[in-house]
């Protein structure tokens, strides 16, 4: 794929690392890339340089704060990959609700969906290209910005993940108000996730086709159902989003991009993930390297998993697991990654440190690609 151009009237810069392209498809690689979930944020002070002055989704609109956040890891860090900063509490907005992000709290829904009557409120009708422009025109503005130092990620919330804030009005730990609907309105439960996953559809092909050379699903909230829920409520949403953003790319004439999918906590589906039409999984820190490749096989590329606890070692402990994970992964068909983000009291050191790691352990001689 010619990395400098985008949808017919974007051209971009040179991708001068496309190591993560390369390993997200398949190829060889002469190191194993990483970067990071959560990268752009909380734990960098120059991010929070500009969160003094700036509301956390006034960043998120304003695409040039968005693209300096972006790109502000990458100042610091020898990555393979970038990924926009964005939120994906933007498509809930796109579709009429309001969120807030409360200091020390997180994200919070004023009026979150009580009972199935309230999805009258939501645009059935929304149109991301106008409502979320503001997250392509970023992906644009950092594409040509970062010069082609390295791919850069869109992303989105898969649906059962957004209609859990959706209703329980911001986090849970037991998700028993949105649980609920599964139980006792299951056809109003798949109307509302149809209609996030036609709004994914439309913002990551959106994304794609503003200059995003990767995009990943994060089902952040997988773990809260079992096996039957998870069966019948979110992977076939999961599977949907794939099929649909790839033939919506074709008949665009666009070229396909790897996309990733991150199922926290989803164990038991494994199999189910890695026949989904994804070129990625990601992997939490609970599953053991070697158990994933034996269950996902050969024709996927997995992610991660370093436990982001991790990062609070030391260096030479941080240095000890990297290599332990290169050592259980092997070099082909891996993203080093964490099994979920960045926390905000991280030192930027220690993800240094964990990056030149991964690189240094696996390191390729050229006699052997």
């Amino acid at each position: 794929m010619d990395s400098s151009k985008g949808n017919d009237t974007l051209v971009f810069p040179p991708l001068k690392n496309d190591l993560l392209l390369r390993a997200a498809r398949g190829e060889k690689v002469e190191r194993v890339p990483v970067w990071a979930m959560r990268q752009a944020g909380r734990y960098l002070p120059e991010f929070k340089a500009v969160r003094a002055d700036n509301e956390f989704f006034k960043v998120c609109r304003t695409p040039e704060l968005a693209c300096e956040v972006t790109l502000q890891p990458l100042r610091r860090f020898d990555l393979d990959g970038s990924i926009i900063f964005s939120d994906i509490l933007v498509v809930p907005q796109a579709l009429g609700m309001t969120v807030e992000m409360i200091p020390g709290k997180g994200p919070s829904f004023p009026e979150p969906l009580v009972n199935p009557e309230d999805m009258e409120k939501l645009d059935f009708k929304c149109d991301v290209t106008k409502s979320l422009s503001y997250v392509y025109e970023a992906i644009t503005l950092t594409r040509i910005k970062i010069d082609g130092q390295c791919p850069l990620l869109g992303f989105a919330g898969a649906p059962w993940t957004l209609m859990g804030y959706m209703i329980e009005g911001g986090g849970s730990k037991t998700f028993s108000k949105v649980k609920k609907w599964l139980y006792c309105y299951p056809e109003a439960s798949h109307k509302l996730l149809q209609l996030l996953a036609d709004t994914i559809v439309d913002h990551l092909v959106a994304q794609i086709c503003a200059g995003a050379q990767l995009v990943q699903l994060f089902e952040s909230n997988a773990g809260i159902l079992g096996p039957q829920l998870f069966y019948k409520f979110s992977l076939p949403y999961i599977r949907y989003i794939s099929k649909k953003v790839k033939e919506n790319l074709t008949s665009k004439g666009v070229e396909h991009v790897p996309m990733i999918i991150f199922a926290k906590d989803a164990h038991y589906a494994l199999e189910e993930l890695s026949e989904s039409n994804y070129e990625v999984v990601s992997l939490d820190w609970t599953i053991k390297p070697k158990n994933a490749r034996s269950r996902c096989g050969e024709n996927v590329t997995l992610q991660g998993n370093l436990d982001p606890c991790a990062l609070y070692a030391s260096k030479e402990e941080i240095a000890s697991i990297a290599k332990e994970l290169v050592e259980s992964f092997g070099t082909r068909r891996w993203i080093a990654n964490l099994g979920h983000g960045m926390y905000p009291d991280h030192d930027p050191e220690h993800l240094g440190a964990f990056i030149d790691a991964i690189h240094k352990y696996s390191e390729q001689p050229s006699d052997e690609l």
